[in-house]
């Protein structure tokens, strides 16, 4: 190998010299330098102030602190037996939502969040607990009403709005425990009224609200709110392919639920109102297509029944199985009627007792009566 040259030596020596600046900049051999510079590694960045919450954030979060308190969580337990020691024992079975309806201690639900359980326990804002008792439920609406014993501190009930003069684009909030994930506030619009979905046992839930605020397993029962934060529905259900939120929930409208709610109260079930007929969806549809009317066609007139005493005519069976058409109802109370459903909403909207005009076609004429209402079973 070849000694080094002046030049290469003196390079090398240059270099030597030029890193030493930079070696003195980044504290290398500087103790006190580089403790200096963790220090001011080490501090949080200064916070940014902020000017006071808008006041649309300031009423949504003095909405849902005024709710919260009303609103309750609902856990529900169902009975297994052991099938080799045929012990009985209860199981967790479902979580929901549900909010304090007066100051007796009611709590309105959803009848299916309770549908088959065997206890129900309810949770307050507060922490506390209660075991709650079923006073009554109407699956025909999904509604259902428990009660449970505050002793000291009951919280208060939600203030109750309308539903009838709602407008789409109104903000609506749904507080519930998506999820089992409590008291959860999330915020929307009326999207569309007067939707409709199946009741269990026949029949329709008719002019439910419907809302893009985040609706979700466990929201069932919570209510959903005005932006003066009354109680405008019960949240009912969702549409949803996957099972989760897709932008499209339901809730029952207030008014029904003021409706039905202290009926639940004073008498542990529903008592629909009835004509005392039958009816049949199916074959209606069939003789709406085959006699080219549309109404509700009367099958049969229970004897002494209300429908008997206005003189409704039931349609008739001939020898050879022919159906001859009766009375076909075409509006109750100015409401048009084109199916079985709805003429069942048409009638729960009025109480046992009450009188009611009914339109029929006869023969090809209009008729009109006035029928005294009955109580169902």
């Amino acid at each position: 190998m070849s000694p080094a040259s002046p030049l290469s030596r003196r390079s090398t020596t240059l270099g030597l010299v030029a890193a030493l600046p930079f070696a003195a900049c980044s504290g290398l051999g500087a103790p006190e330098a580089r403790a200096q510079s963790a220090r001011r590694m080490g501090e949080p960045r200064p916070v940014t102030p902020r000017g006071p919450l808008g006041a649309d954030e300031q009423a949504v979060i003095a909405l849902f602190e005024r709710a919260r308190a009303s609103v309750v969580y609902i856990a529900t337990t169902e009975r297994v037996i052991n099938p080799w020691t045929r012990n009985v024992f209860q199981v967790p079975r479902g979580t929901g939502s549900g909010f304090i309806w007066d100051e007796r201690g009611h709590v309105v639900t959803n009848a299916h969040v309770i549908a088959g359980a065997a206890s129900a326990k309810v949770r307050l804002a507060d922490g506390r607990a209660f075991d709650a008792v079923l006073v009554g439920a109407s699956p025909a609406h999904d509604l259902a009403v428990l009660r449970i014993s505050v002793s000291s501190d009951p919280p208060r009930p939600l203030p109750l709005g309308t539903s009838h003069d709602l407008r789409v684009g109104q903000s609506v909030f749904a507080i519930g425990n998506p999820f089992g994930l409590d008291w959860t506030l999330t915020t929307g619009i009326v999207s569309a009224l007067d939707r409709e979905l199946p009741a269990e046992g026949g029949g329709i839930i008719e002019r439910l609200i419907q809302t893009d605020a985040a609706i979700n397993p466990g929201n069932s029962g919570g209510p959903l709110l005005d932006s003066a934060g009354r109680l405008i529905g019960v949240n009912t259900a969702i549409y949803s392919p996957s099972g989760g939120f897709a932008g499209i929930g339901f809730a029952v409208p207030v008014d029904t639920v003021n409706r039905v709610v202290p009926r639940l109260i004073a008498q542990g079930r529903y008592i629909r109102p009835v004509l005392g007929i039958r009816v049949e969806e199916q074959l209606n549809a069939a003789l709406a297509a085959r006699f080219g009317v549309e109404g509700v066609y009367v099958l049969e007139v229970e004897r002494g029944s209300p429908a008997d005493r206005a003189g409704i005519r039931p349609a008739r069976v001939q020898r050879d199985g022919s159906v001859t058409p009766g009375d076909v109802i075409v509006s109750i109370s100015g409401r048009p009627l084109k199916r079985v459903a709805e003429l069942l909403a048409g009638l729960d909207q009025h109480l046992p007792g009450e009188t009611v005009p009914v339109v029929l076609l006869r023969d090809g004429r209009r008729i009109e009566l006035s029928v005294t209402l009955g109580a169902g079973q």
